[in-house]
């Protein structure tokens, strides 16, 4: 898949102003879609939109075709009538930090008026589903049923470790499954009613993008957790026991951001059942997320080629190995099924020969990360005169410092041998005016104007912010994915300054 020259925009859902204290469907996020139209932006790259498993993290998601509620617009629940002005009262009391979210703070407050919500649709409706509501459920029964299942029974239960609920239900017998489902059989539809919600309200936005140019750009992790919907029904699909503990867990060697490594703790794929049945669950999975995303993100790309297999035992990811992936065998499989691919592959890390060789093969654009390319003078991988043209490049990802933030370390590492000072000046002398600009600009600049086909920068970066607006630290448990921008901050000045540069760089 071969993209046209274009830029966009890295921001999480989370990360948009609202006055319900976390960014959501609502009017702000079709004000960003304007934003990024008036700045000559045909790009909207967005975290993954799955409900968080562990810690808030969108990679960590208890389902790989679940939306997270916590993204549903309260005002566009109130338009519907489902709610009413005094049920958003309490949610907008939490708008006292504009630059954070406060999960603990938001999470009780939106499931109350989620409640509400159901509560004022079926009132609506006389107790009786829209037509609507029946047909979302049975065009993603394949998924659906089984989150709704598995919302339903940890909330039944306390717990989502699926390896201590009663055992004929961890092992889904059917008699079990059945009793569940008719003593559960609200709270299953109210699970349901969400997931109904949650798409219609995205597919409108995305309708609203498209229609004026934009194309929404996602991302897909590659792992899924343990307690999750997909391993509590498909427990062959994973390398577990016969309790339905992991015996292996995914993660990554020590590298650039950690000397332990990663330790993520998702179970791994058993690849050879998978192979069995023509990779069923990752076809389902792929055609499911390109009805929300025009393109998509593949976290962790060279997993498919070879994967860091850690024992569960193991604390830290030291005492891995590499394991084979499936290869070009699930991507033929997939290729198969849905036709050409709109997919980017997340290709950082410790990359080798054959993992290059995979990325050749499936014909996938690859990264360069603009942070990732001055570390060394002989290491020009990832600077922004060496990008082909079938790649995406960035200033930074959402694992990365801001692009001030790292350059602020940049400069004041007495280590690092400054390899940007002298790229810069000579960037600058071949392109009339950019001196005059301030340091963000020209780097962002060079990511624009380099030869890859698609520039996307986080907003952090075009708002000049600092650490303190860093999204994610890799390795650090706690802390991460609060960051929001408040209302103002993307301006019109800001968004000609966006266009001049996306202009020049021949993108507009």
């Amino acid at each position: 898949m071969h993209l046209p020259r274009s830029s966009g925009l890295l921001c999480h859902i989370t990360s948009l102003p609202s006055r319900y204290g976390i960014g959501d469907f609502g009017p702000a996020a079709y004000d960003f879609v304007d934003f990024l139209v008036k700045s000559g932006q045909r790009l909207w790259q967005t975290l993954p939109l799955g409900p968080p498993a562990c810690e808030n993290s969108p990679y960590s998601a208890y389902s790989a075709f679940a939306g997270n509620p916590l993204l549903i617009s309260p005002d566009f629940l109130l338009h519907s009538a489902w709610v009413t002005p005094e049920d958003l009262q309490p949610l907008r009391e939490t708008h006292r930090n504009p630059h954070a979210v406060d999960f603990p703070a938001v999470m009780p407050l939106k499931a109350q008026l989620l409640r509400k919500a159901w509560d004022g649709f079926r009132q609506q409706l006389s107790g009786l589903p829209s037509e609507a509501f029946l047909q979302f459920c049975r065009q993603h029964a394949h998924w659906l049923d089984d989150f709704a299942r598995f919302e339903a029974l940890t909330k039944a239960f306390g717990f989502s470790d699926w390896t201590r609920w009663p055992a004929d239900v961890a092992q889904r017998q059917s008699s079990a499954v059945a009793y569940w489902d008719q003593q559960l059989s609200e709270e299953i539809q109210y699970v349901k009613f969400l997931q109904f919600v949650f798409d219609q309200q995205w597919s409108s936005l995305k309708q609203y993008a498209n229609q004026r140019g934009v194309q929404i750009y996602g991302d897909m992790p590659i792992f899924v957790a343990h307690q999750s919907a997909d391993v509590w029904a498909n427990r062959g699909l994973f390398e577990l026991d016969e309790a339905g503990q992991p015996t292996v867990v995914a993660g990554v060697p020590p590298d650039y951001f950690s000397e332990t490594g990663q330790r993520w703790g998702n179970p791994l794929y058993r690849w050879s059942a998978m192979r069995a049945d023509g990779y069923r669950w990752w076809v389902q999975r792929l055609r499911h997320s390109f009805l929300i995303f025009d393109l998509l993100r593949i976290d962790h790309f060279r997993g498919f080629e070879a994967y860091w297999e850690i024992p569960a035992t193991e604390e830290t990811a030291i005492q891995g190995q590499w394991m084979p992936g499936p290869g070009q065998e699930l991507f033929d499989a997939l290729q198969h099924h849905l036709g050409d691919l709109p997919l980017i592959a997340e290709d950082l890390g410790l990359i080798t020969p054959e993992v290059n060789a995979l990325l050749k093969s499936t014909d996938l654009p690859g990264m360069r990360v603009l942070q990732f390319g001055f570390g060394t003078e002989v290491d020009d991988y990832h600077r922004p005169t060496q990008y082909p043209a079938h790649s995406v490049a960035y200033t930074g990802t959402h694992d990365n410092d801001t692009l001030l933030g790292w350059y602020q370390h940049y400069r004041t590492d007495p280590n690092q041998v400054d390899v940007l000072s002298p790229y810069i000046s000579e960037l600058c002398g071949q392109r009339p005016g950019l001196s005059e600009r301030p340091l963000h600009w020209q780097l962002i600049a060079a990511v624009m104007q380099s030869a890859a086909n698609t520039a996307v920068v986080p907003v952090q970066d075009i708002l000049a912010l600092g650490n303190e607006a860093r999204m994610n630290v890799p390795g650090l448990a706690k802390g991460n994915w609060s960051w929001r921008l408040h209302e103002g901050q993307l301006s019109a000045d800001l968004s000609r300054q966006l266009f001049a540069l996306t202009v020049e760089s021949g993108r507009g």
